[in-house]
């Protein structure tokens, strides 16, 4: 499972092998801090809007300066490898930067998917992808599953506990 955690360059090459035998990447990004059922519902569907999807997972990093000091719960390379597992993620890539612009700009995938909590106009990369002739989707965001309510959830339970 761990081949599929790619570093960009050997990601970039294995991308355009798969575009010039017509396949259809698909991508996507994010932090995927404690997966949960909104995730593996959310990738799953994804998955199956193209041959092969491919994630950009926000470094410990970028998850710190995006969420906070006390993000991530687990570290990025958990977190890859908990993603590599799954049947519906082909590959998987780090990123430091704040957003996955020039990601997306050098990988150049045939769709850009992100959840229900964005939409076309404020996705990052939208111009980059619409512009090659690729297509952006927004798929619904699952009531109640995030990392963040999970988290509340378990301080809640384990506060009454003390």
């Amino acid at each position: 499972m761990k081949d599929k955690i790619k570093e960009r360059d050997p990601l970039i090459r294995v991308i355009q092998g798969l575009k010039a035998k017509g396949k259809r990447i698909v991508f996507t990004n994010g932090c995927f801090d404690l997966l949960h059922i909104g995730h593996i519902r959310y990738l799953e569907k994804a998955r199956s809007l193209g041959d092969a999807l491919v994630i950009g997972l926000n470094s410990d990093q970028s998850v710190r300066t995006i969420k906070g000091p006390l993000r991530p719960i687990l570290p990025e390379n958990e977190r890859a490898e908990i993603l590599s597992s799954l049947w519906c993620v082909d590959y998987i890539t780090l990123f430091d930067e704040p957003t996955p612009l020039e990601l997306i700009t050098l990988l150049q995938p045939n769709v850009l998917v992100k959840g229900g909590d964005w939409t076309k106009e404020t996705t990052v990369g939208k111009e980059v992808v619409e512009g090659a002739g690729g297509e952006v989707v927004i798929l619904p965001f699952v009531e109640g599953s995030s990392t963040s309510n999970l988290i509340e959830v378990i301080l809640k339970r384990y506060e009454k506990r003390s």
